[in-house]
């Protein structure tokens, strides 16, 4: 079967620091509304990027009283749960909602769940550690569900009624792409009529944020200089210092296109073409080669040659050695002056690591089906600029493809094509 050709998009759900809901989402990225923190204003130990006030209560009344649907078992189920697992039941139930799968649609042995991430939980470890070394005993016993990465597959899978397959599929921060994709192959097999990819948020721990940094990998700690109150995230810029991280979350509804159709769904996009390629190293260094080869296989099981393409999300982290290595892979893949329209996502919300690709594969949809390309409001002085990046306020967009990328350390390379069924 041909890999991701009848393959729909039917419902998106997102909850991170630029925003909380998909409408709250697609306003910030229309209008280039960055939530990241410049360095001054944070402390080291926090992320760069972090959710508004978290009040899950109280989000749960809130979206009752606007007319949105809470699953009978939301508040029971996550009420002692991690943030992070929240969060997944936030975007999770958003996605199912807007899919129209809230009321019963397919029966639950049918219904399969996907959780991108791997080591989503040292911020929980790095507190656990506090009260072990004080006091052993007052451990509880449920931290041995909540220290793994699988209790967000539990608990999601509860709270919605799902009883198909399901599991969790780690590739770094390639891991949002890696799930889209193993969903994809469920609904090829026949597995399941319809997938939740779910994109859970990842708590870095102080210890795991000061390893990033001591890579180069993160934007530095605040040193008191005056870069400290500069934008501290500028992906393809010159002037990049590395990623940010946000916490964050986003959920995607893939189905069969035959299935959609028989239940009378409404379609999104079409997930048209992917690809998912190692490099062989144990190491952090992208592989431009590799890079470039992943978007050409995409775009070949898409049936979409480069110049048909309009647009493109980008990985850009505003690691400058990533960065350098994706804009070169995309000059080779779609070669000078080529129409698609370049931005980078991770300049609004945040590195999100393990959800990072489902994030920015609502982010695609979402302006694939708005019709317009979120500006790069960091981006003065392109490392590349025989590319056309996005400037600083959004513009109109009549794409009818659209490609994603996702690159994770470890040698995890891969790229998502979407297809505009709008257009």
């Amino acid at each position: 079967m041909t890999p991701g050709g009848g393959v729909v998009v039917t419902g998106l759900g997102v909850h991170c620091a630029a925003g909380a809901g998909l409408e709250a989402f697609t306003d910030a990225l229309r209008a280039g509304r960055s939530a990241l923190l410049p360095a001054a204003d944070r402390d080291a130990d926090s992320p760069g990027a972090p959710l508004p006030p978290f009040d899950y209560p109280a989000l749960l009344t809130e979206r009752r009283a606007r007319g949105g649907w809470v699953p009978e078992k939301a508040a029971r189920t996550a009420a002692r749960s991690p943030l992070g697992v929240r969060v997944s039941v936030l975007t999770a139930a958003e996605a199912w909602a807007r899919a129209g799968l809230a009321e019963g649609a397919l029966p639950p042995e049918r219904l399969g769940l996907v959780v991108a991430g791997n080591n989503l939980t040292g911020a929980g470890a790095h507190r656990a550690a506090d009260r072990y070394r004080d006091r052993p005993a007052a451990v509880p016993g449920r931290y041995a569900l909540h220290m793994q990465d699988t209790d967000q597959v539990g608990v999601v899978s509860e709270v919605l009624g799902i009883e198909g397959e399901g599991c969790t599929v780690g590739g770094a921060s390639a891991s949002g792409n890696i799930a889209l994709i193993t969903a994809a192959r469920l609904l090829d097999a026949g597995a399941v009529d319809a997938c939740l990819v779910l994109g859970a948020p990842t708590e870095l721990a102080p210890m795991e944020r000061q390893a990033y940094r001591a890579l180069g990998a993160m934007t530095p700690a605040a040193t008191g200089a005056d870069t400290d109150h500069e934008p501290p995230c500028r992906p393809f810029d010159r002037a990049h210092r590395g990623f940010t991280d946000g916490v964050g979350g986003a959920a995607v509804v893939l189905e069969t296109a035959a299935g959609a159709r028989r239940r009378g769904a409404r379609v999104l996009a079409r997930l048209a073409g992917h690809a998912l390629r190692l490099s062989g190293t144990s190491l952090a260094d992208p592989s431009e080669q590799v890079e470039a080869a992943v978007m050409r296989t995409a775009l070949e099981r898409a049936g979409v040659a480069p110049g048909q393409l309009g647009y493109v999300n980008t990985h850009g982290t505003a690691s400058p050695l990533g960065d350098r290595t994706e804009a070169a892979a995309l000059l080779r893949v779609l070669g000078p002056d080529a129409p698609a329209l370049v931005n980078a996502t991770k300049a609004l919300t945040g590195h999100c690591l393990g959800a990072a690709g489902v994030v920015e594969a609502v982010a695609t949809v979402a302006q694939l089906a708005g019709g317009f390309a979120h500006p790069n409001p960091w981006l003065a002085d392109p490392v590349e600029p025989r590319l056309r990046f996005a400037g600083t306020a959004a513009v109109p967009l009549a794409a009818e493809f659209a490609l994603s990328n996702s690159f994770g350390f470890g040698g995890f390379h891969s790229a998502v094509v979407f297809a505009n069924e709008g257009v």
